[in-house]
């Protein structure tokens, strides 16, 4: 079939939207209909060439459908099933799914590996080239061909432009807070980064129960927004926050630091660890690129004050398990994803869509197709 699709031909040049040449699925993969995707941060790093991949790529892994075709094999799922992907597949199998890690699925190391599906083969082409995937889903495009274990059923009546979200962010930011970062009732917790796995790094720790949650971004925006979905203060910088959570935590300093910005400097881990109580946790969720190995830190500041660094990859969350209860949690009020999305573009959008992310216009931006 042809569909459109927004692909990365080269690095820091424009996503182009074209049309495509999708063959049907496979054995044990699904034909999907995208009803939106989210605009992430890690896409830009296929962008900006942080994050080596093979080109061309479709990008997009945030994304959220209903199935139009079953390939052979697929038990699980049926046609009109609506679904949401998770970025990192689970095949429920391995060790890592079956010691409770499906967020470190062996799946998952080949979203990377050439931007194909599971057997080596590619179902996008355009120019006569094949084209991958990004995270093995490609969700900037109207269809796309995915395999089952990417997939997470969800209700019917859950809004599919809202349900996208919680492929990634969502679930990163909120996973980072409950699972990796481990917050209690009166913790206090500084967040480092008010994109749209920062403020659900936000929710998280309300959910959790923290005391004083510091939100730090130097965009004045998304501070203003942090405090609707639960800041307490914010701060410009790390240096602002040492002040603030200096006084509020009586010098004690803050119990969890999560750091979920879209790029991580090394440089920046010496004042981001001062953030860090003693015995406390810093959580690395934001990623770093990939040939950056410089880091300034105390070691004897790690050791005397018995101090913590944790990294943490999609929450640290069973999305086959955590997808469906965020979702409840929206669904009662408790989880904010209406208020996440500041903007909403077309497939043709998806250029300014990151360059509103840039200028810091957006908590979350999605694309929304017909």
């Amino acid at each position: 079939m042809k569909t459109r699709a927004a692909i990365l031909w080269n690095v820091k040049q424009d996503w182009s939207v074209e049309e495509v040449e999708l063959d049907p699925p496979k054995h044990g993969e699904v034909l999907v209909k995208l009803a939106a995707s989210g605009m992430c941060h890690s896409d830009e790093h296929l962008y900006t060439g942080d994050l080596p991949a093979p080109l061309p790529c479709i990008g997009g892994h945030e994304g959220a459908g209903v199935i139009l075709e079953l390939g052979e094999g697929v038990t699980d799922l049926e046609v009109g099933d609506h679904v949401v992907f998770a970025f990192m597949p689970a095949c429920g199998r391995c060790r890592m799914c079956s010691t409770g890690h499906q967020n470190l699925c062996d799946l998952g190391s080949k979203i990377m590996q050439g931007g194909s599906l599971y057997d080596g083969s590619y179902r996008f082409h355009a120019q006569g080239k094949d084209i991958g995937t990004m995270c093995m889903l490609g969700t900037f495009a109207e269809h796309t061909v995915v395999n089952e274990a990417s997939c997470v059923k969800i209700e019917k009546d859950i809004p599919l432009d809202k349900a996208c979200l919680v492929g990634c962010g969502v679930t990163t930011g909120w996973g980072s807070a409950v699972y990796a970062g481990e917050i209690g009732p009166g913790d206090t917790v500084v967040v480092v980064g008010i994109g749209g796995i920062g403020m659900s790094a936000v929710q998280g720790a309300r959910l959790a129960g923290a005391r004083h949650i510091v939100a730090v971004d130097p965009v004045e925006f998304k501070r203003e927004q942090a405090q609707e979905f639960g800041a307490t203060h914010t701060a410009k910088d790390v240096f602002e926050a040492m002040s603030i959570v200096t006084e509020i935590s009586w010098g004690q300093m803050a119990d969890k630091v999560l750091v979920t910005p879209g790029v991580v400097d090394g440089n920046e881990m010496m004042p981001i660890m001062a953030l860090v109580a003693k015995n406390g946790r810093a959580v690395i969720t934001g990623l770093a690129p990939t040939f950056n190995f410089d880091v300034k830190l105390s070691l004897m500041d790690l050791t005397l004050m018995q101090k913590e660094i944790r990294g943490s990859l999609f929450g640290s969350a069973n999305p086959r398990a955590d997808i469906p209860k965020l979702l409840q949690l929206y669904r009662s009020g408790q989880l904010l994803l209406d208020e996440m999305i500041t903007r909403t573009y077309p497939l043709d959008g998806v250029n300014q869509g990151y360059q509103d992310m840039r200028d810091g216009k957006n908590i979350r931006g999605v694309l929304v197709y017909d």
